[in-house]
Formats: C-alpha cells, structure tokens, sequence
C-alpha cells in the first residue's frame, strides 16, 4: 500500500445477486463511489462502474465483480484513495510530524497525533501538549504548521 493513500471506507457486504456491494464512506466526498473512480484495497485495484445512495451508504458496482460470491469475497475490505486537494483543509498526514512554532517564531514541539474532539480537534504535540487546531494560522504539509495561541495554553 501506497503511504499517499488514505481509508475513504470498506465495503460491508454484498447486495443483491448481481455482484452490488454496500460501501461505508468515511469520508465526506461522495466522489469517491462515483462512475469511473478507482480505489485501491488489499484485494487490489477497484474501478466503480455504478453508484447510488443507500441510507447513509452507497451501493457501488465494481468492475470484474458480477456476483454474490465475488461481492462476498470483498467483505469489510478497506478502500483507499489519494488525497483530494481542498483549499484549506487540514490533513492529518500533513500534520503529523511537523514541527509546531507561534507567531513569534518560537518552537512549541512536533505534532505526534491529531486527537478528535468535540469542540476542536487538538494537536498533541510531543511532550504531551495540546493545541486547538482552531488556532492553526498556516501550515505547510509536513513540515511546519504556525499557531496563535493564547497566553498560558501550554504552561
């Protein structure tokens, strides 16, 4: 597996007779499941041929995949696509590992995780610090990401 590549879902089960299969997203760009699209899992390379809503699902048609036992052989397979680009999002790969400097230039840390949380998901920088990610003023994937951070955050 590509490190580029990203879990964008898995495929829960068949669907139907015809080779169907019902894919989970876990990501919010439908565009993932559209015609043409091609995703990578461990069973090799996808291309989508149909989609469609289901619920909050999608059932997806997959070329080479023509009946139950072909779609049943893909059960709970992660699919995996590369990053889209989307102006001003934050990724999670692109942050991990970089380094973490204030407005002032000084050196907060490095981002060892980015940990899920209701109100802002944090930083969790190396000696244990946490750090908003709505006090991100710019970042440069990998490398360094600049922060505003209030007075006395990580005292």
């Amino acid at each position: 597996m590509s490190p580029e590549l990203l879990e964008v879902g898995r495929v829960v089960k068949p669907h139907g007779l015809a080779g169907e299969v019902v894919v989970e997203l876990w990501t919010d760009l439908a565009t993932r499941v559209a015609p043409d699209s091609v995703l990578e899992s461990d069973a090799g390379s996808l291309r989508v041929l149909s989609s469609r809503p289901f619920g909050h699902r999608f059932l997806v048609r997959l070329e080479g995949v023509g009946d139950r036992p072909a779609a049943d052989a893909l059960r709970g397979a992660v699919l995996r696509a590369a990053p889209e680009p989307r102006p001003g999002t934050l990724w999670v790969h692109e942050l991990v590992g970089a380094q973490v400097v204030d407005l002032k230039g000084a050196v907060l840390g490095r981002v060892d995780a980015v940990e899920p949380n209701p109100a802002s998901d944090l930083l969790v920088l190396e000696g244990g610090g946490l750090v908003p990610l709505r006090f991100v003023v710019r970042h440069t994937a990998g490398t360094q990401v600049v922060v505003d951070v209030p007075d006395g955050l990580l005292d």
